[in-house]
């Protein structure tokens, strides 16, 4: 499972990193995605990124601001960042780290079957 971290309370315009590890006794390299879910709305995928790292998918509303990375083959390879700069308050939401196996990357929650607990981002105005 999944394990983020990296959350908190931030000012409008402020930079935040988030983290998430995910473990497999398998060994498998995973395609990895963020998503988040803020109250009263839909979980929505916020950037994606593929099993070597070297394609990336954002969300129009975080295009330019966030970055999505993977660490190298030589050390954990399913781990994961996201690096959040210009934080907006319509960025307050529970973000998700999530996994998916057998596929080099995908956009669709459903092909996501492992997913953390979140951690949570505030954004003050």
């Amino acid at each position: 499972q999944p394990v983020e971290s990296g959350g908190g309370l931030v000012q409008a315009g402020d930079s935040l990193r988030l983290s998430c590890v995910a473990d497999d006794s398998t060994h498998e390299i995973f395609a990895m995605a963020w998503f988040r879910q803020a109250p009263g709305m839909e979980r929505e995928l916020v950037a994606a990124i593929n099993v070597d790292g070297s394609t990336t998918y954002y969300a129009d509303a975080v295009k330019g601001r966030f970055t999505i990375s993977r660490t190298s083959r030589t050390r954990a390879f399913n781990t994961i960042y996201l690096q959040m700069s210009s934080l907006k308050p319509d960025d307050t939401a529970l973000y998700f780290c999530a996994a998916a196996r057998g596929t080099p990357m995908s956009i669709m929650s459903h092909d996501y079957k492992f997913w953390g607990r979140g951690t949570q981002v505030t954004v003050s105005s």
